[in-house]
């Protein structure tokens, strides 16, 4: 939930603009998990493990607090421009992607696309390191390591595909980003030149 309240404020050059006397929204914390607040660093514990985060760079209110024996958190800015009121879907945002990290997990599969020489792969050091062979014929190894947290491994069903499962869904992205990023197509025309390893789906682990 959430809620704004609004006034007229004039600056030193005499424009007039609207600001917020205070702009709040509240998550409400499920059961099973534990959240606690300490100078805008943020730690979520539950069930798959604990995240944590620090908000410390942002001008806004981190609140814990308790009602109607929901215990919930606030995130709120006082007197802010419309720019400054935007932190507070950030920080929101973030922390409930860290509940859904220790409740559930992220989950990002990708497929390898060929069109000629087909890409091997091969998942080394119990799911923290994919080697990469024969990108467009190259005799190059590509080998990227997993960020901490974070496990490569195939799909059972499909081939060609790989998924990567974590907690904490901005590590989990960067890995599919180093992965992708690492097949860059060089000095050739890239509306040809399909190959690649792309991310096809993402989500929670509850949404497969």
């Amino acid at each position: 939930s959430s809620r704004v309240l609004w006034t007229l404020a004039v600056t030193q050059l005499g424009h007039r603009i609207m600001k917020s006397i205070v702009s709040s929204n509240t998550i409400v914390i499920p059961a099973g998990v534990e959240v606690t607040v300490k100078a805008r660093e943020v730690v979520v514990k539950g069930p798959k493990g604990a995240l944590k985060k620090n908000f410390r760079h942002l001008d806004c209110n981190v609140v814990l607090f308790e009602e109607e024996g929901e215990k919930k958190v606030r995130v709120e800015v006082w007197f802010g421009a419309r720019k400054h009121v935007a932190c507070i879907r950030t920080v929101t945002s973030h922390i409930e992607n860290m509940i859904t990290g220790v409740t559930k997990g992220f989950i990002y599969k990708m497929r390898l696309v060929y069109a000629h020489y087909p890409i091997n792969v091969n998942i080394t050091n119990g799911g923290k390191e994919l080697e990469i062979r024969n990108f467009l014929g190259e005799k190059l190894v590509r080998k990227i390591a997993m960020l901490d947290g974070v496990k490569i491994e195939r799909s059972p069903k499909v081939k060609d595909e790989l998924t990567l499962t974590g907690n904490d869904v901005e590590l989990v992205s960067r890995s599919a980003a180093l992965i992708q990023q690492s097949c860059a197509v060089r000095d050739k025309d890239i509306r040809k030149f399909l190959d690649g390893i792309y991310v096809s789906e993402k989500g929670s682990a509850d949404q497969f």
